[in-house]
């Protein structure tokens, strides 16, 4: 007899099993996608739609297609709690869902910076959407004034963010004065080469870079700094580090340090074999991986092996994570930096082979 498979969020992790669907009605199984969104938008490509590089369209896959095209039942709405000893997920709308296999790819989110006061000219930079409704709102007052905008967070997203709200401003004739305040040190967990690129790369554009701060408060349209200065501004945005959901501590699961279901080298939870995960929402137990989405793109066929075994009863392939990754930064202005092992270089180039790598990931997944 079948058994029933619940997948939840279509984050970079699932887009191969989404893709793969059908490999496990084939099999004779039962799959429901629960998808807060019918859309899931790459954050890889998401300072570029801020700035108009791409278009929301061109950065975004349509989950709900992606299940009913095969044949899956599709559920818009979100897990609020799992119960793993009864093998069912609670739901936002008071519904529940029993699962045989359960895999979990829920992503992250920007934590609240207490004390900061959240109005509607603060954006954190996930989910994805927040960065389009922002792009709405300054276009229309380009028009119409002079902005100010302080970009909180000194990582990679961080950078992105302000050197393509500068390429915003730029393309609609508007003025900006862009603060990018980035706490100890820009982008301080990368070696000093790749930080000189991106650091004369913002500067060159007169994006201002306040480095041995960090934002303490956000009231009334100012920015209150550890060091005692004050940013006055129009609009902030938060790109801190993110963090899991608190899902799965709510739930009761083992967790690692930051909050995120703790996985075995099988991408499974160490306390129930039959819950998967993959992504930012995951604690890897073998050791601990940085948030990005390489290491996501990596877990997709891992994940649809081991979820094929897990219904099947097969033999599970471990995921074993790449010592180093690509990084490439979208600097806003048709150059990025790039970072692969050694090598550091920054130019037009940078962004050409990044917009090549991005644009064939979208092509492969979206319908």
């Amino acid at each position: 007899m079948g058994k029933h498979l619940v997948i939840v969020g279509a984050g970079h992790a699932h887009l191969t099993v989404l893709k793969n669907l059908k490999k496990f009605k084939e099999a004779g199984h039962r799959v429901t996608v629960v998808s807060s969104s019918p859309m899931h938008y790459y954050s890889g490509m998401g300072p570029g739609m801020l700035s108009g590089i791409y278009r929301p369209e061109e950065i975004r896959f349509n989950v709900k297609k992606m299940s009913e095209d095969r044949s899956t039942a599709f559920v818009e709405d979100y897990v609020v709690k799992i119960r793993p000893q009864e093998k069912k997920i609670d739901l936002h709308s008071g519904n529940e869902i029993s699962y045989d296999v359960l895999s979990l790819n829920t992503g992250s989110y920007v934590p609240a910076m207490e004390p900061l006061l959240v109005d509607k000219s603060i954006y954190t930079v996930k989910p994805i959407e927040n960065l389009l409704v922002a792009r709405g709102r300054i276009t229309e007052d380009l028009k119409n004034k002079d902005l100010r905008i302080t970009v909180v967070g000194g990582g990679p997203t961080g950078v992105e963010v302000a050197g393509n709200l500068e390429r915003l401003a730029k393309n609609e004739s508007g003025r900006c004065r862009i603060t990018l305040v980035a706490g100890a040190r820009l982008l301080s967990e990368f070696k000093s080469s790749v930080r000189k690129h991106a650091l004369k790369s913002l500067t060159s554009r007169h994006i201002q870079v306040i480095e041995g701060a960090r934002v303490t408060a956000v009231k009334d349209h100012t920015a209150e700094l550890s060091n005692g200065d004050v940013l006055e501004n129009d609009y902030v945005f938060l790109a801190v580090g993110v963090k899991p959901s608190p899902l799965f501590i709510d739930s009761g699961l083992p967790t690692g340090q930051d909050g995120g279901m703790l996985v075995n080298k099988f991408l499974q939870s160490v306390a129930y074999p039959e819950l998967f995960g993959g992504g930012d929402c995951i604690s890897f137990e073998p050791r601990p991986l940085p948030k990005v989405g390489v290491y996501a793109v990596r877990q997709n066929p891992i994940l649809l092996h081991n979820l094929l075994s897990a219904l099947n009863g097969g033999a599970l392939q471990e995921f074993v994570p790449q010592e180093t990754f690509l990084l490439a930064l979208n600097m806003g202005d048709g150059t990025a930096v790039v970072r692969w092992h050694s090598l550091v270089w920054g130019g037009t180039l940078g962004f050409t082979l990044k917009n090549y790598i991005d644009r064939k990931f979208m092509k492969a997944f979206q319908v």
